[in-house]
């Protein structure tokens, strides 16, 4: 029998911007190495993969190289395909069970609200690799359980950011996150996203480095909700507002691709 596969952008109400996501809805368990060839067939940062349980779903996120312990836009992907295909009603919250625990996502007008964990991150010695694939000057280092986030001068160096991949590959992390103050009113800040050590060379919009990201500028700039946009060439906003121990990500997002796999 035919499996529907969904493709969504993510983080974006605007179809072709934010991030896209396949998302697969089971009926039972698949295979790991199925669900990583299917990751692979889709060749987009991330593909979800979701089964039915007594009160949620279990879901489970693969890049087209390996599986992954968090991901935000797939997430978001998820709770939306789930709403859009009635598999739940509007008014019913999206209950996920995931490598980082129980992750919750609510409709919020025409937005989506996830539940995740908080992932801030500690100041710590760049390894002497990193400035140079970067090619930028840090004001700050630091390092999560996933990443490395680099804070830099100036929103136009995050923008015109043209990294090493190769060398960025190289380090034992994840991947890099880069971020500033943004010099407009629109957003608190912004960032992008670099992981090629797990397939992805640029991720248009991380949802779990906005787990990193709401910490540090709630740090710094003394707010708890705030408002982030990740500069990719696609591009896409997250808001963000900590609740202690825990961080609601809110995104939008639109269904571009609906196919079977055969």
């Amino acid at each position: 029998m035919p499996v529907k596969i969904y493709q969504v952008d993510a983080f974006t109400n605007i179809p072709f911007t934010g991030n896209p996501a396949g998302v697969c809805v089971l009926s039972q368990a698949a295979e790991p190495s199925w669900m990583a060839n299917v990751a692979k067939e889709m060749n987009l940062s991330e593909t979800a993969f979701l089964v039915p349980q007594e009160d949620g779903y279990n879901l489970r996120w693969f890049t087209p190289a390996v599986e992954v312990d968090l991901c935000g836009h797939a997430t978001l992907a998820s709770a939306h395909t789930l709403w859009e295909i009635e598999a739940l009603q509007t008014d019913q919250t999206a209950r996920f069970y995931t490598r980082s625990g129980l992750l919750t996502a609510r409709r919020s007008g025409s937005w989506i609200e996830m539940d995740f964990p908080v992932k801030p991150e500690t100041q710590t010695e760049p390894p002497p690799d990193l400035e140079k694939a970067l090619g930028v000057k840090a004001n700050y280092v630091g390092k999560n359980q996933f990443d490395y986030l680099v804070e830099v001068e100036s929103e136009e160096i995050v923008r015109e950011l043209t990294p090493n991949i190769s060398q960025l590959t190289t380090l034992p992390v994840r991947g890099v996150i880069v971020t500033s103050q943004s010099k407009t009113s629109e957003f608190d800040f912004v960032s992008r996203f670099f992981a090629p050590a797990v397939g992805v060379p640029e991720d248009p919009v991380t949802g779990s480095a906005h787990c990193c990201l709401a910490p540090f500028w709630s740090s710094r700039l003394g707010k708890r909700a705030m408002t982030g946009y990740q500069a990719s060439a696609r591009g896409g906003v997250v808001k963000v507002r900590l609740e202690g121990e825990r961080v609601i990500l809110a995104g939008q997002a639109v269904t571009v691709l609906i196919g079977d796999l055969l």
